[in-house]
């Protein structure tokens, strides 16, 4: 029995690190039509009037393609 618990226990220590850490990452829309990447496990923005645009995007990179998609289809403005 206690072979059995050691090796339960050995079992869930690997899939606990084999897990890979996961950032989500998002296109958030302001109130005033400007778009952000912005990494959704951290604080929420301060602005109202804010939504999420795109989510559960894997990388930095890929939020940042999704806003110049948008700013492409003009579903988000650019400020200069």
């Amino acid at each position: 029995m206690k072979r059995v618990v050691f090796l339960a226990g050995i079992l869930a220590l690997g899939f606990a690190v084999s897990t890979a850490a996961r950032a989500d990452y998002a296109v958030v829309r302001f109130k005033d039509g400007s778009c952000k990447p912005w990494l959704m496990s951290s604080a929420k923005p301060l602005e109202p009037g804010w939504k999420y645009h795109w989510t559960g995007l894997k990388s930095w990179e890929a939020a940042e393609g999704k806003k110049h998609y948008a700013l492409k289809h003009k579903w988000c403005k650019t400020f200069s």
